[in-house]
């Protein structure tokens, strides 16, 4: 038999176990949704840039440690303001028997940094070089050594830290993702001007998932890149394999998606095994700070890479379905889970636009799981472009578009607003306005939801260090908040 047909083989497995896995799966149940202030804050400061909670560019759940992670990103400037970027542990109360969730509870908070410096939201500047820029949007632990993962829109990167968000390497980035001009070389990592290939500004790495065993981990660029389609009608976008000892780039598989425009892309990834993850697929409509009402689409994927070809030296099509002869992408099964089908009173039954976080969580009573999903809801801030004045943006959930009929003030505080569709009309702050929420949702999914799903527990001589490194990080955070 030769190679061609063992990869035939293999694809034609993918395909056919996502499709006989989900003709028997009972589907994900919705159990419950919370709102979390848009005012919250974490434990540094009070304002928008130091103090407000970052909801979610990501979740993670670390069983071994049984930790929940929700990941902030570049801050409420959008790259025009100086933020600290950070992740915040959790705790969320969860009734083991429905899996209803409750209690949300920002317990810590981590700041990445590399020694004294800190890593930060600001874009790159001078453009060509990179820098401690950091926009993070994949979170993940390592179960064989405990330390964080992280990736990165600007590069797109991926940086380890250890526990207390020291820095400790960056993986290398492949040559043929970098942001440049093709035919100079010349990156620009802070927007797009000038740039023919690679990813495009602000759809870096959006999806961050890591083996069971800890060996691997799996960075998705956003939505295709510019010399494949990334600005018209490119449907394929790439999921790049990581060995995690080395840091080198392994592999890269090609992912399809529904369609191109709209803002459609990528937001989460979740290992469910070696080969099998689930994909959060949204496009950029719903309920948010500067978003289109319209119809949203925030759909999640059970996929299969067991069949797809290394892509890694191709060049993926800019329009059509297909890729060239030969190669295969990632088997894609049926829609896993349709976030828009559960929708809240408090957001006026409308979908949020920024669904971003995605995670597995602990073990139910009935050998099930909870599922948690969460929304980025971009500290329910906006800023002039010009000056890089920021606003809070108000809203009133139960208009027909809520942002239509917004306010925005000045930050924190209720005079000299204005209405967002007429910035020359002075608005009056009242108590049926409210700042946009993050949300949560629990699902309830059956062992079967999840076929062949393995824990991301390590081995058993890796767990001393992830203890050890719980500890060492905890004795560190006690150490720096007496000092």
């Amino acid at each position: 038999m030769t190679a061609r047909h063992h990869r035939l083989g293999a694809q034609l497995c993918a395909a056919l176990c996502l499709v006989t896995a989900q003709a028997v799966l009972a589907a994900p149940t919705f159990v419950n949704g919370i709102t979390l202030s848009g005012a919250a804050g974490d434990r540094f400061g009070t304002g928008a840039n130091d103090g407000r909670l970052g909801y979610f560019s990501d979740l993670y759940y670390d069983p071994a440690a049984r930790e929940w992670w929700g990941l902030s990103d570049r801050g409420p400037g959008g790259g025009t303001l100086s933020y600290e970027t950070r992740v915040q542990r959790f705790t969320l109360d969860v009734d083991p028997a429905t899996g209803a969730i409750s209690n949300f509870k920002v317990v810590d908070t981590v700041k990445f940094r590399d020694g004294a410096a800190a890593f930060n939201g600001l874009a790159p500047s001078p453009s060509d070089k990179l820098g401690r820029s950091f926009d993070p949007e994949g979170f993940v632990v390592n179960p064989r050594t405990g330390r964080f993962l992280v990736s990165d829109e600007y590069g797109p990167s991926v940086y380890e830290f250890d526990r207390s968000g020291q820095f400790v390497r960056a993986f290398k980035t492949p040559e043929n993702l970098v942001p440049r001009n093709a035919a100079t070389g010349v990156p620009n990592y802070a927007g797009d001007a000038g740039n023919t290939a690679g990813k495009r500004s602000n759809r870096g790495f959006e999806g961050l998932a890591i083996s069971p065993d800890g060996r691997y981990a799996y960075a998705m660029l956003q939505s295709p890149m510019l010399d494949e389609g990334g600005t018209g009608a490119g449907l394929f976008t790439r999921i790049v394999k990581f060995d995690t000892a080395t840091g080198e780039a392994v592999a890269q598989y090609a992912y399809r998606l529904d369609r191109s425009g709209q803002g459609q892309g990528i937001s989460a990834l979740v290992a469910i095994n070696d080969t099998t993850f689930l994909v959060l697929e949204r496009n950029n409509r719903g309920v948010g700070v500067g978003a289109t009402l319209a119809t949203a689409d925030k759909s999640v994927y059970l996929i299969d890479i067991s069949g797809a070809e290394d892509v890694s030296g191709l060049a993926l099509p800019a329009s059509g379905s297909s890729l060239p002869a030969g190669f295969d992408p990632v088997a894609k099964g049926v829609k896993f889970l349709d976030l828009d089908a559960n929708t809240l009173k408090e957001l006026g039954f409308k979908s949020p636009e920024k669904w971003e976080g995605l995670a597995i969580g602990p073990s139910l009573l009935d050998g099930g799981y909870l599922m948690l999903a969460g929304t980025d809801n971009d500290y329910s801030v906006t800023q002039n472009p010009g000056s890089g004045e920021q606003f809070d943006v108000y809203f009133r959930f139960t208009d027909a578009d809520p942002y239509a009929s917004s306010i925005q003030c000045p930050l924190d505080t209720t005079t000299g607003c204005f209405f967002t569709a007429d910035p020359t009309l002075s608005a009056v702050l009242s108590g049926e306005y409210s700042l946009l929420p993050g949300v949560l949702h629990a699902y309830r999914v059956s062992a079967a939801d999840l076929p062949g799903y393995v824990r991301p527990v390590g081995e058993p001589a890796a767990l001393g260090l992830v203890v050890a490194g719980l500890l060492g990080a905890r004795w560190m955070r006690r150490r720096r908040a007496l000092s």
